[in-house]
């Protein structure tokens, strides 16, 4: 079951994918959390932070502005119309939905990425095939979880 938000633009476990690998194969040598709270401290603080680390947050934004833009412009609706229809339709619920699943998504993806990248061997034709197996596991977990994560959260939620 997809919502609306539950897009998937092309090469996103790709994306996710390589992030993750990158950020658990710098975290186990230990200097993930000092040069990222450096930067953060240096680039302004708090919001950065938060920025930095829920990109859902900052996604949903974009989208929301993104959303309006083409509404007021292409579709030339009153920019307040816009926004009433967004109050009277978003619900808490949604929200919470929206920033809770990407945490289990991210989970799957990486506990995958880390366990396949684990047990590789036979060198850098060992790493491709280890490579491309963790992308197609990761694909079809993420929407067994995508789909088991948004069952339960309705029927907490609603």
């Amino acid at each position: 079951m997809f919502l609306p938000g539950d897009c998937d633009p092309a090469g996103f476990f790709d994306r996710v994918a390589a992030r993750a690998g990158g950020f658990f194969g710098v975290a186990f040598r230990g200097t993930r959390a000092a040069t990222g709270a450096a930067a953060a401290t240096r680039l302004g603080g708090r919001l950065r932070l938060l920025l930095s680390r829920d990109p859902a947050i900052v996604s949903v934004g974009i989208g929301m502005v993104g959303a309006w833009i083409v509404t007021v412009m292409q579709l030339k609706v009153a920019s307040s119309v816009y926004w009433n229809s967004v109050v009277d339709g978003l619900y808490v619920q949604d929200v919470w939905m929206g920033l809770l699943k990407p945490f289990f998504i991210g989970f799957t993806i990486a506990s995958i990425g880390c366990h396949v990248g684990m047990r590789t061997r036979g060198g850098t034709q060992g790493v491709g095939r280890a490579t491309t197996n963790a992308v197609v596991a990761a694909s079809v977990a993420v929407i067994a979880v995508d789909f088991l994560v948004t069952k339960l959260l309705i029927a907490l939620m609603y």
